[in-house]
This record gives structure tokens, sequence and C-alpha cells, in this order.
């Protein structure tokens, strides 16, 4: 009896051990290392892809798609755009391939509706024809053709950041005009945060719209 009673608290206390080194490796060395080596080789991607504007003030993540809304009035279930900035893909049912609503973090994922599904074509019917009103001004008018396909469809994920260079540029002329900027300035805004392929053959070219909106933003900063 003594011989194992003897025993079991050996093997347990062996455990014990066991459990409190790999603990102290596992649970606290190996992760302060991963953690300074990524702040050292990667700090920006290590602190979240973190996009600051003109005064240092964290503005949001390179990797995560916002809205840029006017405030909800009273009675309505969804926010009308802000026409100042550039619009991102839908995330809020219009268009909407996603379950997702206005880019909350919380939730992620598609609808996975099949095309000839009649809600998925009255979202996005709906979507085109807002996106040609929004964005035809005095004199730049946008025809359904000239609508791209991320205009009027959300991501599958519903938090891509991203949005065409062809999507960027339907919105040009809206933006110059509710800034009272020149299309040319807008334009090279554009082209100065529009991203090629990934090491030139992965992926389609891309603008990042919350980095896009930000240099706007320092834009009309500095001109007003």
């Amino acid at each position: 009896m003594n011989n194992s009673v003897g025993n079991t608290g050996r093997v347990l206390w062996a455990g014990l051990r066991a459990l409190l080194v790999l603990t102290v490796i596992t649970g606290v060395l190996y992760p302060l290392a991963v953690t300074g080596i990524a702040q050292l080789a990667f700090p920006s991607k290590a602190n979240g892809s973190e996009i600051k504007d003109a005064n240092g003030k964290v503005v949001g993540s390179e990797l995560i798609g916002q809205t840029y809304n006017l405030p909800l009035k009273d009675g309505e279930e969804t926010a009308a755009p802000d026409l100042r900035w550039f619009q991102p893909r839908p995330s809020n049912g219009l268009g909407g391939n996603s379950v997702n609503t206005r880019y909350k973090l919380i939730l992620s994922g598609a609808t996975n509706r099949s095309g000839d599904n009649e809600d998925l074509i009255k979202w996005v019917t709906d979507a085109k024809a807002a996106v040609v009103k929004d964005n035809s001004t005095a004199d730049y008018k946008v025809k359904p053709s000239d609508v791209p396909a991320d205009a009027v469809t959300s991501s599958g994920s519903g938090l891509d950041p991203h949005i065409s260079p062809e999507y960027a540029k339907l919105q040009v002329h809206r933006v110059a005009e509710k800034n009272h900027l020149g299309v040319a300035q807008v334009e090279k805004l554009v082209a100065d945060h529009t991203d090629d392929r990934i090491l030139g053959f992965i992926g389609e070219p891309r603008v990042n719209v919350l980095q896009l909106n930000t240099a706007l933003k320092n834009l009309t900063a500095a001109k007003g």
C-alpha cells in the first residue's frame, strides 16, 4: 500500500512538473519570442496594419473595409452613403452575397445565393441604379454598362477593403464635385493608390478604399 501511494505521488509530481515547464515554455516564452520577432521584423503587420491620418491618429486597418455613411436618420433602416467619400463594395444586403452588415467584424461570410435568385437579382439591380444615380454629375453621366461587378456585389467575406480601379475611377467626378477639387487631382489620388497584381501576376489590380479616403481627407484639409 505504501509503495502504491508513493508511486502515485511520484507520478503526479512528475506530471505537475511537466505541466509547469511546458506552460512556461509554450505559454510564456514562446509567445514572447514570437511577439518580439514580429515587432522587430514586421511592426506594422504585427500591430494590425493600422492606417494613420496626417495627425498620426489611427483611422482603421488596411485589412478591413469600412463604410462611409451619413448619420442614420429617424425612420431609416440603412444610412445613406456620404458621397464626399469613395465608397467601398456593398456590405449591407445591397448587391449582397454577404451576410455581413456594414462591415461588422463580429460576422463574416456569404449568403451563397445562386445567380438566378430573385432577391440577389433585385439587390444587384437596385445597387446598379444607385451607383448610376449617385455618381452622375452635371458633366459626367454614368451608364449602367459602366458599372463594374464589385460596385454592386459584396465580397465573400463582406469585409474586403479593396475595390477595383474601374470602380474607383467611376467615382472620381462625384468625389471631385462634392469636395470642390479638380478632376485631375482626384484621378491622381486614385492612380497613386492603385496597387498592381502581387508579384506581377497574382490577383487583380486593386485600390484600398481607406488609404484612398485618408489621402483625400489630407488633400481637402491642405486645400482648406
